[in-house]
C-alpha cells in the first residue's frame, strides 16, 4: 500500500464514526475475533462494512505474497548453497535434515503451485474485464457447444434395436417410468464423483482452492441487492471478485421448471433432471450395444460444463447482483444458480441469505468452505430467533394424513416394480407417519376432519415424543439419507399431479382406477376441510403450496436434534385436521458453533443490536466461545443529538398513570388517556405521526373505543389517520397515501397538518420501513410490547434457559428472554424515524416502566443518551413543542 494512499479507500469523505466503525471491523477480523457490531441505520454501516473488511482483505492478501515471495527466496538461496548429503553428521541428525528439508520443499511446491493458479486467474479475470473480443468469442464457443450438444444428443435418442423381454416401464404409460424410485444404494454403494465435471474436464481449472474470502448474509432478497449495489459505487467494485448466491427460486432461468412455483419442487426437479443428465452419461458409455427402447429422461439445457465455465469467469469478472447474474444466465444460456457456485471458490467475496449460511446442509451442498475465512452476518438483531426458526418445523395431522394416503396409493401402484430396499423405507416411513397421527389422537385411514380428540397443548422431549408414537426402533437418520437420496417427495408429487385430477385415464385395472380416484377425492377434501379453518384459511393456503411429504420429510430432519436440544410440542385441537405437532430448538448454539469454530473470524452487525446479552450468552458463550474473544462495539448516529428527543413519559395529560400492563391497559381511562396524549401531539407536530400498539386486538380495541368515545373524530380533525393492514400486499399502497397526504397538507395548508398512522410492534411496518423526514417527525410507542408469556414454546424456552444459564444480576435468564424479546422490538420500531444526519424527530415511550434503569439500559446508545424521564405530561409537552418550534426556525432562517 503506497503511503498516499488512505487506510480504507471510501467514495467519499467519511464520518467520524465511520471511521472508527472501520478501525474496530479491521482489528477484529485481523485478531481473529466475534465482534458484535451496531451502527445505526443511516450511519453508512454497508459502505463501513464493504470498505473495512475489503481493505484487511487487501493488506491480508499483500501479506500473504510478500511472506511466499520471501520464503520462495530462502528455498532459493539454500539450494544454491547445498552441495549434498552432509557426511558428518550422526544417524539422527540425517534424519532430521531431511525431514525438514522435505517439508521445506513441500512448502516451495504448494507456494509456487498457488502463485501459478493465482496469476493464471487473475490473468484471466483481466483478459474478460478489458477484452471485449474474448467475451464474444465466449458466446460463441458457448453456442458452439451447445449445437454439437444438440447434434449428439440426437443421435443418442435415435430409437435402437430393443432388447428382448419387458423392460422396466413395461406396462407404464408415457412418462410414468420417472415417478418411479431408482433401486436405492447406501452411502457405502455410492463412488464420489464430482457433480460438476466431466470426465473429460480440466479438473485443474474446476478444482480451484479457496482464496481467502469475506462471505457476507443478510435476510432478504432486496437487503443483498442493496449491498452489492454498495460494493458498486465502492472504491473496489473494478477489483473485487464477487459472487452473490440466492436460491433455484431466484435465480433458475429453466421455464419449464419455474412454472412449478413451489420452491420445494423446484428444487427436487432441478436435482431430478441433473441426475437425469448423470445417468444418460452412464449409459452413453456403457459398451453394451442393445439400448432399451423409451423416452428419454428430461435434462436440463442451461446444466452444460463448457457454458458453466464460462458463466463462471464472467461473473468473477464484474460485480453483479441477482438480477444482473439472471440476465447474464440467459444471455449465455447457462444455468446462474450452478455457475454462481462454480465461482465461490475464487471469489473474494461471495453474498448469500442467512439460510445458505446458517443451515450446515445447505452449507456443505452450495460448496461453501468457512475454514479461515470471515463471516459478516448483517440485519443480525433477529440472528437467535432466525436460526432457531431454520432448524425447528411444524406439521398438521391433515398433512400427516395426506402424505400418508399419497404414499400408500404409491406403494400400492408400483409395488411390484419397487426393488425391495424401496419398499422396506416405503413401509417404515408409512409406519412413521401412523405414529404421528397416533399422538395426536387420530387413526389414518379416515378423514382427519371427522376424528375428534380431547383439545390440549403437551410438551415432551424428543426422546419421550419417540416413544409416545413408537417410532423409537426407527434409525431416522437412515431414513433422512433414504429421503435425500432417492428424492420420494418428488417422485410423490409427479405422481399425485398425475393422478389428483378429474377424468384422469389409468392404463391399469379397475381396482387401480378405483384407488387412483379415491385419492383425487380425499386430495380435494383434506384442501375443502383446510380452507375452512379458524385461522382464516391461511393454514390451508400454505398446505396448498408445500407438499405434505415435503414436511413430514423436514418435521422427520429436527427429530435428529440431541434430546437436549429441543422440544416438540404437541397441540391438540378437538378436531383431528387441526392438531399439529412442532418441533422448536431451544438450543441454536449447537448449530451455530460449526460457524464460529471454523470461521477466521465473524462479525454480527445490525442497526441496533441491544440487548446484545442474548447474542452473548444464548449464541456465544453456549457454544464454547471465550470472552476474550468477543469484542464489542457501538457507535452513534451522525444526527447530532439535538435532532432526537426520546422522552419516558410516566402519566398522561389527566394524571393518569400510564403502565400498559395486561390487566388495567384495557381500562376506559387508559384508552382515553393515550387519545388525549395523541390528540395533543397532533397540534405540535408536523407531518407524520407513526403509533405502535403492542399487538392488532389491542389496537382494534382501542380504536373501537376511541369511536365511541369521540376520540377519534378529535384525532381526524388534525390528522388524517391511516392503519397498518394485515396483507403484506397492501402495505404499499396504504405507504404511498399516507406520504401523499402528508405532502399535500405540506403545500396546501388548511386545518389538517399531515396524517397519523396506527402500526403494530413487530407488523408490517416496525421493520424495513423508513419514516424519514416529514413521514416519521414523531414515533409513539404504547406500552412494552412484552411477549404472550402464557405461550407453550415461549415457557418452554424461559425454563431451558433457567436450567442451563448463568443468573445475572439477581435476574433469571428466562425472565431476561422476556425483557429482551420486548426491547429488541420496540429498538426496531422506534429507530424507523431518524435516517440521515439531517433528520429529526420526538420519541415517545407511553409507560413509566420504560424509566427503570434496567430497562432504560436496553435502549440503543444514542437514545439512551439524549433519553429523559418526564413524570408528568406538562413539561414534556412544553419540551416538544419548542424542539419542533426551534426546528421550524432554524429551517426558515436557512
Amino acid at each position: 500500500m503506497d503511503l498516499g494512499e488512505p487506510r480504507f479507500p471510501f467514495p467519499y469523505q467519511p464520518y467520524s464514526i465511520q471511521e472508527e466503525f472501520m478501525e474496530a471491523l479491521y482489528s477484529t477480523i485481523d485478531e481473529g475475533k466475534i465482534g458484535i457490531f451496531e451502527s445505526p441505520t443511516g450511519t453508512g454501516k454497508s459502505l463501513s462494512l464493504i470498505c473495512g473488511s475489503l481493505a484487511w482483505l487487501r493488506d491480508h492478501q499483500e501479506r500473504k505474497r510478500e511472506e511466499a515471495a520471501r520464503l520462495l527466496e530462502e528455498a532459493g538461496a539454500d539450494s544454491q548453497q547445498d552441495t549434498g548429503w552432509p557426511s558428518s553428521s550422526a544417524e539422527p541428525d540425517w534424519i532430521t535434515d531431511f525431514v525438514q528439508k522435505k517439508a521445506e520443499r513441500d512448502l516451495v511446491s504448494k507456494l509456487k503451485e498457488e502463485e501459478m493458479k493465482r496469476k493464471k486467474r487473475e490473468e484471466r479475470l483481466e483478459l474478460i474485464r478489458h477484452n471485449a473480443q474474448l467475451k464474444y468469442a465466449l458466446k460463441r464457443k458457448t453456442g458452439a457447444d451447445e449445437e454439437a450438444a444438440r447434434l449428439l444428443q440426437l443421435g443418442r435418442d435415435a430409437p435402437q434395436e430393443e432388447e428382448e423381454g419387458p423392460g422396466p416401464g413395461a406396462g407404464l404409460e408415457d412418462g410414468e417410468e420417472e415417478l418411479i424410485v431408482a433401486e436405492y444404494e447406501s452411502d457405502d454403494d455410492v463412488k464420489p464423483r464430482n457433480r460438476f465435471c466431466d470426465e473429460d474436464d480440466d479438473d485443474d481449472d474446476l478444482e480451484e482452492d479457496h482464496v481467502t474470502k469475506i462471505y457476507y448474509c443478510s435476510r432478504t432478497h432486496s437487503q443483498l441487492a442493496q449491498f452489492v449495489h454498495e460494493v458498486q459505487k465502492s472504491p473496489f467494485a473494478g477489483d473485487v471478485s464477487l459472487v452473490t448466491l440466492g436460491s433455484r427460486q431466484n435465480l433458475c432461468i429453466n421455464e419449464e421448471v419455474l412454472r412449478l412455483g413451489s420452491i420445494q419442487l423446484i428444487n427436487d426437479r432441478c436435482l431430478e433432471m441433473q441426475k437425469n443428465k448423470h445417468e444418460r452419461k452412464e449409459k452413453a458409455a456403457d459398451e453394451e450395444p442393445k439400448r432399451r427402447r423409451g423416452v428419454a429422461k428430461a435434462v436440463c439445457p442451461f446444466y452444460k460444463q463448457g457454458a458453466l465455465q464460462s458463466l463462471r469467469d464472467q461473473v468473477l469478472a464484474k460485480v453483479r447482483d441477482i438480477e444482473q447474474l439472471v440476465a447474464l444466465g440467459k444471455e449465455t444460456k447457462a444455468c446462474p444458480y450452478y455457475g454462481g457456485r462454480l465461482a465461490i471458490p475464487a471469489a473474494q467475496l461471495v453474498v448469500l441469505p442467512y439460510q445458505t449460511l446458517l443451515h450446515e446442509a445447505t452449507r456443505r451442498a452450495s460448496g461453501i468452505r468457512l475454514k479461515d475465512q470471515v463471516v459478516i452476518i448483517d440485519e443480525a438483531h433477529n440472528l437467535t430467533d432466525t436460526i432457531s426458526c431454520i432448524h425447528s418445523s411444524e406439521i398438521s395431522a391433515a398433512q400427516v394424513c395426506c402424505a400418508h394416503s399419497q404414499l400408500s396409493q404409491y406403494q400400492e401402484r408400483y409395488r411390484n416394480r419397487l426393488k425391495a430396499k424401496n419398499l422396506m423405507y416405503i413401509k417404515q416411513i408409512l409406519f412413521v407417519l401412523d405414529g404421528l397421527v397416533r399422538v395426536l389422537g387420530g387413526k389414518v385411514g379416515q378423514n382427519p376432519h371427522s376424528q375428534t380428540s380431547q383439545a390440549g397443548t403437551e410438551l415432551l422431549t424428543i426422546n419421550d415424543f419417540l416413544f409416545r408414537a413408537m417410532i423409537d426402533n426407527i434409525n431416522l437418520f437412515k431414513v433422512q439419507r433414504y429421503f435425500q437420496k432417492s428424492l420420494i417427495s418428488r417422485k410423490l408429487c409427479g405422481f399425485v399431479e398425475r393422478y389428483q385430477g378429474a377424468g384422469v385415464k389409468v392404463a391399469s385395472s379397475n381396482k387401480e382406477n378405483r384407488r387412483t380416484e379415491g385419492l383425487a377425492h380425499f386430495l380435494q377434501s383434506l384442501q375443502n376441510g383446510q380452507k375452512a379453518q379458524t385461522d382464516g384459511g391461511r393454514r390451508g393456503e400454505a398446505d396448498q403450496h408445500v407438499l405434505p411429504m415435503m414436511q413430514v420429510e423436514g418435521f422427520l430432519l429436527a427429530l435428529t436434534n440431541a434430546n437436549k436440544d429441543g422440544r416438540v410440542v404437541v397441540q391438540r385441537q378437538g378436531v383431528l385436521a387441526q392438531s399439529s405437532v412442532k418441533f422448536l430448538l431451544l438450543n441454536p448454539a449447537v448449530h451455530f458453533a460449526s460457524v464460529l469454530k471454523d470461521c477466521r473470524a465473524v462479525i454480527i452487525a445490525g442497526g441496533t443490536m441491544q440487548p446484545v446479552s442474548d447474542f452473548k450468552d444464548q449464541l456465544l458463550l453456549s457454544a464454547g466461545v471465550s470472552v476474550d474473544r468477543i469484542a464489542e462495539f457501538s457507535c452513534g448516529h451522525v444526527t447530532p443529538p439535538e435532532n432526537i428527543l426520546p422522552i419516558v413519559l410516566c402519566s398522561g395529560p389527566s394524571g393518569q398513570e400510564l403502565e400498559f400492563t395486561f390487566q388495567n391497559r384495557e381500562t376506559p381511562q387508559m384508552m382515553d388517556e393515550v387519545g388525549r396524549i395523541l390528540s395533543n401531539l397532533c397540534n405540535v407536530v408536523p407531518g407524520g405521526v407513526v403509533c405502535f400498539f403492542p399487538s392488532y386486538e389491542y389496537e382494534r380495541r382501542v380504536l373501537t373505543h376511541w369511536g365511541t368515545s369521540g376520540a377519534l373524530e378529535r384525532l381526524s380533525a388534525k390528522k388524517k389517520i391511516f392503519q397498518e393492514p394485515k396483507k403484506a400486499s397492501q402495505v404499499e399502497q396504504v405507504l404511498t397515501e399516507y406520504s401523499k397526504c402528508i405532502q399535500r397538507c405540506g403545500h396546501t395548508g388548511g386545518s389538517l397538518t399531515g396524517a397519523l398512522l396506527l402500526s403494530v410492534v413487530g407488523g408490517k411496518m416496525s421493520e424495513g420501513i423508513n419514516f424519514s423526514d416529514e413521514l416519521g417527525r414523531c414515533v409513539v410507542m404504547v406500552g412494552m410490547p412484552y411477549p404472550n408469556i402464557k405461550s407453550p414454546e415461549l415457557q418452554e424456552k424461559m425454563a431451558y434457559l433457567d436450567k442451563n444459564m448463568p443468573h445475572v444480576g439477581g435476574r433469571s435468564p428466562g425472565k431476561a428472554l422476556v425483557e429482551n424479546l420486548c426491547m429488541k422490538a420496540v429498538n426496531q420500531s422506534i429507530g424507523r424515524a431518524i435516517r440521515h444526519r439531517g433528520d429529526y424527530a420526538c420519541i415517545l415511550l407511553l409507560d413509566r416502566r420504560y424509566s427503570r434503569p434496567a430497562t432504560l439500559h436496553k435502549l440503543p446508545d444514542w437514545i439512551r443518551a439524549s433519553a429523559r424521564v418526564q413524570p408528568a405530561f406538562g413539561p414534556a409537552f412544553g419540551s416538544i413543542r419548542k424542539f419542533f418550534l426551534e426546528k421550524r426556525q432554524q429551517q426558515g432562517g436557512a
